[in-house]
């Protein structure tokens, strides 16, 4: 219909010739275009093949093994030194404070070296969730000795908060009494675990402890 009506036009007004002409080789141009594009568009879609894991000759399955991290030596981290860095739990504010313990001055006898305490945003959410009856460990964290630490992650849930940190970066001692994080820890390679044994802050795997009490 539309080269018809471009010959009637030729025809009858000689004078729009190169206007119908011009039109037609506009409308070929887009239309071949159109063509192409859906001819890319057919070539680039792939068949989709669900990832096999890699299998060695034998047919065994390849496991993927973490890196280790650079700071240790076998599972003496070099990364540990004074002054030392010691991520509190929540527990650990609390039995300090039962057994009457203050903290900066029982970590400096245990390790006989400048310890900073640091406190997560977990850790303080969970103290101030627990009511007026933990006021007096508030107190204690806000004192400017203490070092605070943001988190990224929603709730406030303390464990999980810290093991990700130790496994992410090793240089901190953790310091807790709760039997389940510690079993957790114990799992990460050089990692020091600071606990309260017969009233006095202890400490496992560091041997440059030499204040803390023997088991």
């Amino acid at each position: 219909l539309f080269l018809s009506w471009l010959l009637e036009t030729d025809r009858d007004h000689p004078q729009g010739k190169s206007t119908a002409r011009k039109a037609l080789k506009s409308k070929l141009f887009i239309s071949s275009k159109a063509i192409e594009k859906s001819r890319e568009l057919v070539k680039k879609k792939e068949p989709v093949v669900a990832k096999v894991p890699e299998k060695t000759k034998d047919g065994k399955k390849i496991n993927e093994i973490e890196a280790t991290s650079s700071s240790l030596f076998f599972n003496y981290n070099t990364n540990l030194g004074p002054p030392y860095y010691v991520l509190l739990d929540t527990n650990f504010i609390n039995f300090s404070i039962q057994n009457k313990l203050e903290i900066v001055s029982s970590m400096l006898s245990c390790l006989y070296a400048k310890c900073i305490p640091c406190i997560t945003d977990c850790v303080m959410g969970e103290l101030e969730k627990m009511g007026r009856t933990y006021r007096v460990a508030l107190k204690i964290i806000k004192d400017p000795r203490f070092q605070r630490l943001t988190c990224m992650h929603k709730g406030t849930y303390a464990d999980d908060c810290l093991v990700e940190r130790i496994t992410q970066h090793k240089c901190y001692i953790v310091a807790t009494c709760d039997r389940d994080l510690k079993r957790r820890i114990r799992r990460v390679p050089g990692v020091p675990i600071m606990y309260i044994h017969k009233h006095k802050y202890s400490i496992e795997r560091l041997p440059e402890a030499f204040g803390a009490p023997s088991m």
